[in-house]
């Protein structure tokens, strides 16, 4: 049973002008990490949901495409901002909304983070090999030499900030973080 057809019709604006702006809020604030505002509607929209809902109901209710709407459900899913849940009688896919906010930004920066950590890591595990060919091919040039042994110290700078921003990652994956900086609990 839709939960706005009890309403008054006042009321019921007033309601929507209220969700509205919360949900262009989390649009645009999902717009600053990376993801789409149309995503960050799409999640925003499905926040104030009750029930889980299909991807025919997201799309009717906010006016996309069922190809639109299934690439943003399933960058959602991607993202566990959203799960699949199962529904007694639906032979569709229904989701719900992960609405623990504090695990949403830990998961997403998480996926985000470690995949970057690992890219860079790998290239400047590469390149710290390179140098030590290089440092044995030219260790009779003193001026080469000295440029190596310079590069090699800003990558293990790097390379120490990226093992950092490991342990943070962990911390995250783990909920450790919380013990350092606490989740605020509603009012």
């Amino acid at each position: 049973m839709n939960e706005l057809a009890e309403l008054s019709d006042e009321q019921r604006a007033l309601l929507l002008q209220m969700r509205r702006r919360v949900v262009e809020s989390i649009g645009k604030n999902m717009d600053l990490y990376g993801i789409t505002l149309s995503i960050g509607h799409l999640y925003g929209n499905m926040y104030f949901n009750r029930e889980p809902v299909t991807l025919d109901e997201m799309s009717e209710t906010m006016g996309m495409s069922k190809t639109s709407m299934s690439t943003g459900m399933r960058t959602l899913y991607d993202l566990k901002m959203i799960n699949k849940v199962w529904g007694k009688g639906s032979r569709k896919d229904l989701y719900e909304v992960e609405s623990d906010w504090h695990q949403n930004f830990a998961d997403f920066f998480s996926i985000k983070w470690r995949k970057a950590v690992e890219q860079n890591m790998s290239a400047l595990n590469r390149s710290m090999k390179e140098i030590g060919v290089l440092l044995e091919r030219f260790s009779d040039d003193l001026a080469m030499v000295k440029l190596l042994q310079s590069d090699q110290e800003k990558i293990n700078d790097a390379l120490a900030y990226y093992k950092w921003l490991d342990r943070l990652i962990d911390s995250f994956e783990s909920g450790e973080i919380y013990n350092f900086i606490p989740k605020e609990e509603p009012n």
